[in-house]
């Protein structure tokens, strides 16, 4: 793990690529000119495929998921039966870890409020109608590995905040241990029943975001779509977006942990380590004023990387997007933290009080040594769907209010219309527009 000063720090580990700059490998360009006979970009071929996947429906999604998955499969939802057989088939830990899971993100986020009000201090009555969104979709990445913590970190928040349908879309596996549940990793499958999720079809890439956004002959579209995913989903999302409305858009993850001469080296090494096998272009960087700290992690990093199996992942990880920084102080830690806006910020020092108070931008904040980011992935309580990218600046983690709407409600009194109707009229002519200062007025003059 290489060290840093603050000054290099900002200029590589710690300087954001807009999404539109992302490097894009040789290897992907390569598979896209495979794939359509031309050397598209990335934005180039998503393109195409909604395209197609909205103009020939589930003939377009059968297509693209034989070329791109290397699977002939017929758009189909999952059978209920099928999803409580996986629920049946995985062990008892896996089972109880679920569900205790779930219990956890279920009365976290139960606690936050969500209650329509009304007022009549302005005269008649005013307030907001908060309504839940009818259908959204979830997409839940395969890649290297399951993620059955995502469909409970998703569906959760959306059962409690009163969605009717909600729909999961992950991309099938060849590795799946039993054709016979579906071409889906059952763990995944075991969580969706878990979370009551009863609708689950085996399709992912843009394509899947395609088919959420304008429906095919068997999926039909949703209001908005949530999820993580690859570079081709997240160029997807943004694309279809106005057609639905989107969570956001996923970057790689990142946790910064900022920590001093209390902390535990070992532990802050795991921490690292745990973040970086997510994929090639996960961050974990450590911030700290010690460069004692700094030198044990890094013994204990090359130590912990021996035992783990997804060690190449992790070296080249920390190779190209991790690092330890050397700070002046705390204080210089927090600053940089708030300027990168991470994920996860992990604060493994003495006093985590005191200097949380001081944190601005982050997804979600870790408080000391036993508050590890691992917690936050799985059972803490929050989603751990998380702003990346910089986007803690203005984003937050996913949470019920990203599964409703507000509809506002005016129902004011005739004497108050009377009274604020002038006003109005006042402002339509400043504004040129005399057919609504009409209509301000004749109610006036009633």
């Amino acid at each position: 793990m290489k060290q840093y000063t603050s000054q290099t720090a900002r200029q590589t580990i710690l300087k954001r690529t807009p999404p539109d700059e992302f490097p894009v490998s040789a290897r992907v360009m390569d598979n896209i000119e495979k794939l359509f006979g031309e050397r598209l970009t990335a934005e180039a071929a998503v393109t195409r495929i909604l395209k197609d996947v909205r103009t020939r429906g589930d003939s377009a999604l059968r297509d693209w998921t034989k070329r791109l998955d290397s699977i002939d499969l017929k758009p189909a939802p999952v059978s209920t039966a099928l999803i409580q057989s996986a629920l049946d088939s995985i062990s008892p830990a896996q089972r109880d870890a679920l569900e205790k899971a779930a219990a956890r993100v279920e009365a976290f986020h139960k606690k936050q409020p969500l209650t329509s009000w009304f007022t009549n201090e302005l005269g008649g009555t005013v307030g907001q109608i908060i309504r839940p969104i009818q259908r959204v979709g979830l997409y839940v990445p395969g890649g290297t590995a399951p993620l059955p913590s995502t469909v409970l970190m998703s569906a959760i928040p959306a059962q409690v905040a009163g969605v009717k349908e909600i729909v999961v879309v992950t991309p099938p596996s060849l590795q799946s241990p039993s054709s016979a549940i579906a071409p889906i990793s059952p763990i995944i499958l075991a969580a969706c029943a878990v979370a009551g999720v009863d609708e689950v079809y085996a399709i992912g890439g843009a394509q899947a975001i395609a088919a959420l956004a304008y429906g095919t002959e068997t999926i039909r579209p949703v209001d908005k779509i949530f999820g993580p995913g690859n570079l081709f989903v997240t160029l997807a999302k943004r694309q279809v977006y106005g057609v639905v409305g989107i969570d956001g858009l996923a970057g790689p993850t990142e946790t910064v942990v900022i920590a001093d001469d209390s902390a535990n080296p070992a532990w802050v090494a795991a921490d690292l380590l745990a973040q970086a096998e997510h994929d090639l272009l996960a961050s974990a960087i450590l911030l700290t004023p010690s460069q004692t700290l700094i030198q044990k992690v890094q013994a204990e990093v090359a130590k912990q990387i021996e035992q783990r199996s997804r060690a190449d992942i992790i070296v080249a990880s920390l190779e190209n997007r991790g690092g330890a920084v050397l700070t002046r102080d705390l204080a210089e830690a927090v600053h940089l933290a708030n300027e990168y806006a991470p994920e996860h910020l992990a604060l493994s020092v003495t006093e985590p009080w005191r200097w949380a108070e001081k944190v601005n931008n982050a997804g979600g904040v870790f408080m000391g040594e036993h508050s590890f980011e691992v917690l936050g992935d799985y059972l803490a309580g929050p989603s751990h769907v998380m702003p990346t990218g910089g986007s803690a600046r203005f984003a937050s983690p996913l949470n019920v209010w990203d599964f409703v709407k507000i509809v506002s409600l005016v129902a004011l009194d005739d004497k108050t219309a009377q009274a604020v109707g002038p006003i109005a009229a006042t402002l339509a002519q400043s504004e040129g527009l005399d057919a609504h200062a009409n209509a301000a007025l004749l109610r006036s003059k009633a």
